[in-house]
């Protein structure tokens, strides 16, 4: 497999060219049988489902056929969704629309709670909204509204005229080492089969719950479905990711903070590596991906190949300056090394953007990034960025 030999240096404002060390990473334009990708047709004929497939055996695994048809699905014994509207929420701004999305299989019930507000007075079809994964306490995004986090700043997102929703990724599948018998595991998995080493693990069950809440708020209300985005924070940014890698339909994916097996590149081995993070969160990923704990330059991917995954649609990477855990400059690369295959679509992505200062953000085409000051969250400074970034787009 031919290889792009990269370079890094220390945080700053620097010219890619000034890096005075290699990186060798696997080149996402040349395919496992060494052909030269050269066209988006042979990128997503050919590399494109090579990639993705390399991912699934390697990282994050792969989902049983069960997943297939969300709540209606006929693999489940029994599934629905409800929706109860509550009109003039936020003062009269918008519409709350809860949602509960309830499944059983395998004597297994989960059910998902989706809070998703609407600006009033949109025409049908017309109104762009995200979705965000929320990884923290439930109260995070409150639907009352009686707690308001920066975590999910729900009223200025009405204000700024884009709809919003949330879900709680532990009523997807519990963020536990638990032998995967709970969640959306224990409803879909074959309960008289072993999982194999390539099987689906809890970040990809949460990326699954992101395309279901998907298909249970795209025909609500006056939302726009080719204007949905997807965000998470943290292991929130690496379901994100994932989720837009593996369903199309998300129009813009946003990473904020992701670090390890999200947007920071492996390879580099700062803050949180594949062995650190396999020992902390080992229900997180694939048990191949065990493989390369301290051998990451065996793995057949990196991360700015699965950035690649979103083009030609909108991709945000933010993080923040003190955040080294997750590799801000890691998560740099990635975006910017992603860039070969938005050319392909004619899109410059990061093109020759220099690495940031803080607070400096990079607005590139179809592909931007920020490096926050202070610790690792998200705030409204980072919701900010995402709106801007969204308005030259979908506004």
């Amino acid at each position: 497999m031919k290889h792009l030999v990269l370079a890094i240096t220390s945080l700053g404002a620097i010219s890619m060219s000034a890096f005075s060390a290699d990186l060798d990473l696997p080149d996402p334009l040349i395919s496992n049988s060494g052909i030269e990708i050269d066209s988006s047709r042979k990128w997503e004929a050919a590399r494109r489902p090579e990639v993705l497939e390399l991912f699934r055996e390697h990282v994050y695994g792969r989902k049983p056929h069960s997943t297939k048809g969300g709540w209606n699905s006929k693999n489940l014994d029994s599934g629905s969704k409800t929706v109860e509207v509550t009109e003039g929420v936020m003062d009269g701004a918008a519409d709350l629309h809860s949602i509960k999305i309830n499944m059983n299989n395998n004597g297994i019930e989960i059910q998902i709670n989706v809070s998703l507000f609407i600006p009033v007075n949109q025409q049908p079809g017309s109104t762009p909204c995200f979705i965000l994964i929320c990884n923290r306490d439930p109260e995070n995004i409150d639907p009352t509204r009686k707690i308001k986090s920066p975590f999910w700043p729900a009223e200025e997102i009405i204000r700024r005229g884009y709809a919003t929703v949330a879900f709680w990724n532990a009523e997807v599948d519990p963020d536990e080492h638990d032998g995967f018998k709970n969640g959306v595991h224990g409803l879909l998995d074959h309960p008289d089969k072993s999982r194999g080493k390539d099987a689906w693990a809890t970040i990809a069950a949460w990326a699954w719950g992101a395309s279901l809440v998907y298909d249970a708020i795209e025909s609500e209300g006056t939302i726009d479905p080719d204007k949905i985005g997807i965000i998470g924070h943290s292991r929130g940014g690496k379901t994100a990711l994932w989720a837009g890698a593996e369903d199309t339909r998300f129009a813009m994916v946003i990473s904020n903070e992701s670090g390890s097996t999200g947007a920071a590149l492996a390879r580099r081995m700062q803050g949180e590596t594949i062995a650190k993070i396999n020992k902390g969160f080992p229900h997180w990923f694939n048990r191949n991906y065990r493989n390369f704990n301290d051998n990451e330059e065996s793995l057949p991917v990196d991360q700015h190949m699965l950035a690649a995954l979103i083009a030609p649609r909108l991709l945000y990477i933010g993080s923040a300056q003190e955040d080294t855990w997750a590799d801000p400059e890691g998560e740099f690369l990635s975006g910017f090394h992603a860039s070969p295959v938005y050319n392909l679509y004619g899109h410059k992505g990061l093109g020759d953007a220099s690495f940031p200062t803080a607070d400096q953000p990079v607005h590139g085409d179809r592909v931007a990034y920020h490096m926050r000051s202070g610790k690792h969250n998200l705030t409204e400074y980072d919701w900010g960025q995402y709106m801007d970034f969204a308005d030259k787009y979908w506004k």
